[in-house]
């Protein structure tokens, strides 16, 4: 199959897209920027020009991956604490590309000034609702992210797994105060 122009209409979301693509079907450790390149139909030194190195690529998607995260906290904001745990766990099946590189510093650049603001963005929309200090934050964090990374691994035990919506409602229901009881 011939290789198509290098004169590609959004190299850069095009790049983006075979990245996650690479990452949904093979997971990070398959992600080369030829394999990128081969993907996105570009000379395998395209990526090298919008990214510098695979590192720039996974920065790049990380930090799509915290806005998008941000954007769809946002939208479930007005429903509280619940809704927002809710909606991150939605993004993290969603969006598992992203979500599987925005947690791995050792694969991106950590000082990135894009990154690093498409993160605190995030961290301050899920952070907002709890009022009871950095480590109830923390905590809330935690619950949903863990509920989320045991979703995708197949890891949940057989009677949670059947509903994602329901089982991570019942989860995040109990951030909610007297939640833990029911």
């Amino acid at each position: 199959m011939a290789e198509r122009s290098y004169h590609h209409g959004d190299l850069r979301r095009a790049i983006l897209d075979a990245a996650a693509e690479t990452i949904g079907e093979h997971g990070v450790a398959a992600l080369s920027l030829r394999e990128v390149a081969r993907r996105a139909g570009v000379s395998h030194a395209a990526p090298v020009h919008h990214f510098r190195d695979k590192a720039g690529v996974v920065t790049a998607l990380a930090t799509e991956g915290y806005d998008l995260l941000a954007d769809a906290l946002v939208a479930a904001r007005d429903q509280g604490l619940v809704e927002i745990g809710v909606a991150y766990v939605r993004f993290a099946v969603g969006h598992r590309a992203h979500f599987d590189v925005m947690f791995r510093p050792d694969l991106h650049h950590a000082d990135d000034a894009d990154l690093l603001a498409a993160r605190q963005r995030a961290w301050a929309v899920m952070a907002e609702p709890v009022s009871e200090g950095k480590l109830a934050q923390v905590a809330a964090w935690s619950i949903v992210h863990g509920f989320a990374t045991l979703w995708l691994s197949g890891a949940m035990p057989p009677d949670v797994a059947g509903d994602l919506e329901a089982s991570a409602r019942a989860v995040a229901e109990m951030l909610s105060p007297g939640g833990a009881g029911r």
